[in-house]
């Protein structure tokens, strides 16, 4: 897997898959919806870790820095 994500976007995922956690284990989201928003938090969380966005390789999308 070849990078696509950059920093600002690593960080970004980082920030919305805390949030929802914190508002999943704060009793403020529950049921079903809070179950797949913490699924999602941890698939963003999953894809800030490994810097690769699988939607982004269909649509030939990549925010990393290119060496030169």
């Amino acid at each position: 897997m070849k990078k696509n994500m950059g920093t600002a976007d690593r960080i970004i995922c980082v920030i919305i898959a805390a949030v929802i956690a914190g508002l999943f284990f704060g009793n403020v989201i529950t049921g079903t919806i809070g179950i797949i928003l913490l699924v999602l938090a941890g698939v963003f969380l999953l894809t800030s870790v490994v810097s690769f966005c699988p939607l982004y390789a269909p649509f030939g999308i990549s925010t990393c820095k290119t060496k030169k």
